[in-house]
């Protein structure tokens, strides 16, 4: 259900940028499992390049069952701007799930005003992707905008009205980064560093895939997974505290 939006990224990625490829462990690159009704495939990718340091991508395929698109790119610790945040999810073709967003590192109006608000009219173009649907995983006022896309939807409406909203959301974030201005303070770099990892920290405790990797791909492997590839600058709890 998802792949055009992948190729659609990725047409755009190395289309746009010099890209360079960034190791993933071969047991988190691709992996097959036969647990459950259906087997799912899980296969990732991930890229960086002068303006962007980290670009992964995931797809799982388990067919009918399930297919999920998720993607979050970091730019550069010289610039500010927020992650772009995909997250795509279709179990059968009745319960569909997407979330798109430009995630703030900061909450300050000048950074809301720069980076937010010029998401506003693509937002209110597709209005029906702009559900106010309640976060049960994540506090909607941390690492979320205004302006996300946020909805429960159908098929159709992913292909006729999900599609282009994706394209143009992407499309805005390319003139946002071509108009940042790289930071050059050691403090204001910093800043973007600790926020970044911030964000990592934030969602690896939250995230609520790491229940559906583990139940496809086994809890070692998800947990693996989730801090070896997902949100690196995260710790896994266990060993934070040195616990077992």
């Amino acid at each position: 259900m998802f792949q055009p939006f992948l190729r659609y990224l990725e047409t755009e990625l190395f289309s746009r940028f010099e890209l360079r490829s960034r190791p993933i462990a071969p047991e988190l690159e691709f992996q097959v499992s036969q647990r459950g009704k259906n087997p799912a495939m899980i296969e990732s990718w991930c890229y960086e390049c002068p303006e962007l340091r980290k670009i992964r991508y995931t797809y799982i395929n388990a067919g009918e069952t399930a297919q999920i698109f998720n993607s979050v790119i970091y730019p550069s610790h010289k610039y500010d701007l927020p992650l772009l945040g995909i997250d795509f999810l279709s179990f059968g073709k009745k319960k569909i799930l997407v979330v798109l967003d430009f995630q703030p590192l900061f909450r300050d109006t000048e950074y809301l005003e720069k980076y937010i608000e010029p998401m506003a009219p693509i937002r209110n173009k597709y209005k029906e992707l702009a559900q106010d649907l309640e976060m049960k995983f994540y506090d909607a006022n941390q690492y979320f905008s205004k302006y996300l896309l946020f909805a429960k939807t159908d098929a159709d409406t992913v292909v006729n009205r999900l599609l282009p909203a994706y394209q143009e959301y992407i499309q805005l974030y390319w003139q946002l980064l071509e108009r940042a201005e790289p930071k050059t303070e050691p403090e204001a770099i910093a800043r973007v560093v600790q926020a970044q990892k911030d964000y990592d920290i934030y969602s690896a405790n939250r995230d609520p895939a790491s229940g559906l990797f583990s139940s496809y791909f086994g809890p070692e492997w998800s947990e693996e997974f989730l801090y070896g590839f997902l949100f690196e600058d995260a710790v896994p709890l266990a060993a934070a505290t040195g616990k077992k």
